[in-house]
């Protein structure tokens, strides 16, 4: 079921957007999850992928109070900034974020866990007001370049160390008199400095109650470099001359335990784990990257009337109202009117659009949006976090914190699996000691389990996809409001669209110029024009624009004695001739009879007679114009297994005919706003499943009530909060590419997780079977993970 508009209940409950720190598998935020959903009125979710927790609280909790539960649970907590309707510290979000975005308090722990040395900052004070001056991507995206670095130091100085080790260890020729000590000398530090991220964290869940990934491999590695310790200080794998043999799989221990030695287990597995958690760091940055590309789209600073001069100002400091001047080739800083100029306006940032968009004084531009051509002058409407920029962004960073129903299922599965695994690695021990008496090989098989089962493919399988997909959709005009959204796309099978403004552009325009009696076209244009020229009607409006097109610089005669009849049309005198332009019932009140094209004429659209000196003289037809590409889309649509529907207001007859220009059999005319809902729902009654394209207000309540809404950008506030998608540039065909974006986002999801289930179903067994030497499970296990990332980046090609 699509997402309603918010209500006013909900929108009163406090949130807040918290940065999660020393986080390292998906088995750490559901515990964080758990801990603050326990906390009375809070709901939280905590994505691991994103490092972020969205909570709702009641009254009688405040933000010190999470982050205390938080700290509790062993990681540390960062209040983001929340955008306002004001939002000046915020206004990053709409025009950039500032050029030196200050850093989130830093912590011990998650100085620790990205690799940073032990004397990092004290822990920040839990009541310590959030940051202000960046916006919450900003700031997130600075913590996640520290942890990286972090990584890659640790990484470097490990893999330096740890592979003369792997080498001896592995290859017999290479063991040389004495090489254990030079072993041990070597992967000493990489266990206990290369490692400690790890530890750290092992040790802080442990002192909480609880065990995660890093509790198995800290146990598992320093399981093995304290055997290698005992063997080599009181067994006989200090005596010089001793040969190490390898083999991929647990029998290579032997008999003699005392004579066995781990360190390039131990250090390999280490450098191996400390390999992917950097690639998946890293490609966790990429995955993200679209909305901090988004975020980067704005002006920095803008040329502002001030006292009749231009003052240079930043762009955050617009407010409503200010006057502004764009030159050619400078972006909008903010969403506006123009007030003076005319250009062509490129809104390919936004919208993915890559054809200029013509503006003049009285149109509305968007902040981004780059200017092309003339000088515009442009009063400021919506900045901050109120602008279309701010807007989108906000909705792209809202679907990628949420979570999908598949992904909460492996959270639960990800939040029991390390315990299980404890439990299977001292069963594996204590079978293979019972079965085979031999101490070595049980112990490799118990540490290949160990290291093997990891639950971070499991975590990292739903968010890191929708982190991309939704990046891409936005970089394409397409923003996905939620993970849910992915699941309706597959499963519908009817696509209903609103007709006016999303299969025709919601402009009337004049069609036709029909002549019926002795009159020239431009007689009949140039009569009709000066009268409908002087009417507001959307259909006067029309015909005069049309005429004035058609003629050129000729323009059109005042009338005199201008009257408007309701319902009916207009009359006047123009040049002398009293002129009547509408509906039958005006000609014929006047003795007149109406052309005998009028009504054939109006099937195609909205028909018009002219008459003048006592007879009609012809039919002016007037329609609202089909999108250029909505015939394309409707195709695009079917080919996608959908059944596109109209369904309009409009009469029967013009419904009919734009539908069938554009490829569409299944009409619904003549229905009212209240009614739109009704016919949704009746399809959907019908056993369909129902996705509905609509952009006024209107439609706002059949886009909440369809299996899937998709709410045009260029269409009113209402259909946009009602709609599970929103096309930002309203064009129909995009309508096509978010739903294959939504359905390839998902089966990316669904593959990722087939692999993450796959991997440990499989890798387990094995390594308790003695199939696996602990190195290899090392290696298996950090390519999991960032196998599932780099499946999901491959959305980032989506065109």
């Amino acid at each position: 079921m699509s997402s309603t508009a918010t209500d006013p209940s909900a929108a009163a409950t406090p949130q807040v957007e918290l940065l999660i720190g020393g986080m390292t598998c998906a088995s750490c935020a559901a515990r964080v999850e758990k801990k603050l959903n326990r906390m009375s009125g809070v709901t939280a979710t905590v994505n691991y992928a994103t490092e972020k927790a969205r909570v709702s609280y009641g009254s009688g909790t405040e933000v010190p109070d999470l982050i205390a539960v938080v700290e509790k649970t062993g990681y540390t907590a960062t209040p983001l900034p929340a955008p306002t309707a004001d939002a000046r510290a915020d206004t990053g979000a709409a025009t950039g974020p500032s050029p030196e975005p200050p850093s989130p308090p830093a912590t011990q722990a998650s100085a620790a866990d990205a690799g940073e040395p032990d004397t990092a900052p004290p822990r920040a004070v839990p009541d310590a007001a959030p940051p202000t001056s960046a916006p919450a991507p900003v700031a997130a995206e600075t913590s996640a370049a520290l942890v990286l670095a972090g990584l890659r130091q640790r990484l470097a100085v490990s893999a330096l160390l740890a592979t003369p080790v792997i080498l001896m260890g592995m290859i017999p020729a290479l063991q040389f008199e004495n090489w254990q000590w030079l072993s041990l000398t070597l992967a000493a530090p990489v266990v206990v400095w290369g490692g400690l991220p790890f530890h750290r964290a092992a040790w802080t869940n442990l002192r909480h109650g609880a065990a995660t990934m890093d509790t198995l491999v800290s146990l598992g590695t320093l399981a093995a470099f304290a055997w290698s310790l005992w063997a080599l200080f009181l067994g006989h794998a200090g005596m010089p001359g001793m040969r190490h043999g390898f083999d991929f799989t647990a029998s290579a221990a032997g008999t003699d335990s005392s004579s066995a030695i781990y360190l390039e287990v131990a250090a390999g597995v280490v450098t191996f784990l400390l390999l992917g958690r950097y690639l998946e760091a890293r490609a966790k940055r990429k995955a993200g990257s679209a909305l901090r590309a988004m975020l980067e789209l704005g002006a920095k600073d803008v040329a502002v009337l001030r006292g009749g001069a231009e003052v240079r100002v930043p762009a955050a400091q617009l407010s409503v109202g200010d006057l502004f001047v764009v030159r050619p080739g400078e972006k909008i800083a903010t969403d506006g009117t123009v007030v003076e100029g005319s250009s062509a306006v490129d809104p390919s940032m936004l919208t993915g659009e890559s054809v200029p968009v013509d503006v003049t004084a009285g149109d509305d531009v968007t902040g981004a949006t780059v200017n092309t051509s003339g000088r515009l002058l442009v009063r400021a409407t919506r900045v901050g976090a109120d602008t279309q920029l701010a807007r989108m962004a906000r909705m792209v960073e809202d679907a990628q914190n949420g979570k999908a129903a598949v992904q909460r299922l492996a959270d639960r599965i990800a939040a029991v699996f390390v315990p299980a695994v404890l439990l299977i690695a001292l069963g594996t021990l204590v079978v293979w000691l019972l079965t085979t008496n031999d101490t070595a090989a049980a112990f490799t098989a118990a540490v290949a389990v160990l290291i093997i089962a990891c639950p971070c493919a499991l975590g990292l399988a739903t968010p890191t996809a929708l982190m991309v997909g939704t990046g891409r959709g936005a970089q394409l005009g397409i923003l996905i409001k939620g993970p849910e959204v992915l699941e309706s796309t597959h499963v519908v099978d009817t696509v209903v669209l609103d007709k006016t403004g999303t299969v025709t552009t919601g402009r009337m325009r004049l069609r036709d110029v029909l002549v019926t009696g002795d009159a020239t076209e431009e007689e009949l244009l140039r009569f009709a024009g000066a009268l409908e020229n002087a009417s507001e009607h959307p259909v006067a409006r029309a015909v005069a624009a049309g005429a004035q097109d058609r003629l050129g610089t000729s323009g059109l005669p005042t009338p005199e004695g201008f009257e408007s009849v309701p319902g009916l049309g207009v009359r006047g005198v123009v040049e002398g001739r009293t002129v009547l332009v509408g509906r039958a019932p005006l000609l014929r009140e006047a003795g007149i009879e109406p052309p005998p094209g009028l009504t054939d004429a109006s099937s195609a659209g909205t028909a018009v007679a002219v008459a003048w000196g006592g007879s009609a003289r012809g039919v002016l037809v007037v329609a609202d114009e089909v999108k250029e590409t909505s015939a394309e889309a409707v195709t695009r649509l079917r080919a996608l297994g959908l059944q596109p529907v109209l369904l309009t207001g409009d009469n029967g007859t013009v419904a009919r005919a734009v539908a069938a220009e554009v490829g569409i059999d299944e009409v619904y005319a003549e229905v009212l706003p209240q009614d739109k809902v009704a016919t949704v729902r009746r399809l959907q009654a019908a056993g369909r499943k129902v996705a509905m394209v609509g952009d006024g207000v209107n439609d706002a309540p059949a886009l909440a009530a369809a299996d899937l809404g998709l709410a045009m950008g260029t269409g009113t506030d209402a259909a946009i909060e009602a709609g599970d998608l929103t096309l930002v540039s309203g064009d129909l065909l995009v309508a096509a590419d978010a739903i294959r974006l939504s359905r390839r986002t998902l089966a990316t999801i669904k593959g990722n997780l087939f692999w993450a289930f796959g991997y440990n179903v499989a890798a387990l067994p094995l390594a308790a079977a003695g199939l696996l030497n602990p190195m290899i499970a090392g290696f298996a296990m950090a390519f999991s993970s960032v196998f599932v990332v780099s499946n999901s980046l491959r959305l980032r090609s989506f065109t």
